[in-house]
């Protein structure tokens, strides 16, 4: 029985086959179904987890090279919430980018991890080091 770390069986299926340069995406609510990818949802109910929550939880188990949000998140947020996704999101190089090409990106992820987030574009995509 696993005692500390990840306990979502799911999520840990997702994250060992994750290798170098491969990218996982953690998502908010309202992001879309993708069929190509295998989703884990483990929204409960608003904002249960949020991305932030799942992304500190991930970076234990996880190691991320860079992360792309979209540019929008930036403008749609307040500097409060900017500032929990840049502590999340300490030591990783981040580049923005319209939401529309940030989307393009997802299809080419190994999986999606789907919260309860209600944070505008809340989404990011983690590449893995």
């Amino acid at each position: 029985m696993i005692k500390t770390g990840i306990l979502n069986p799911q999520i840990n299926s997702l994250i060992s086959r994750v290798r170098h340069t491969n990218t996982l995406v953690v998502a908010d609510r309202g992001f879309p179904f993708w069929p190509e990818i295998e989703t884990v949802d483990i929204s409960l109910v608003d904002d249960l987890p949020t991305v932030a929550q799942v992304l500190q939880a991930l970076r234990s188990n996880f190691v991320v090279g860079r992360a792309w949000m979209a540019r929008e998140f930036i403008k749609s947020n307040t500097p409060r919430t900017r500032s929990v996704f840049a502590e999340a999101l300490h030591g990783i190089e981040v580049k923005y980018e319209p939401h529309v090409q940030f989307k393009r990106r997802v299809p080419l992820a190994i999986g999606l991890i789907r919260t309860g987030d209600t944070i505008q574009y809340a989404n990011i995509i983690l590449e893995s080091a």
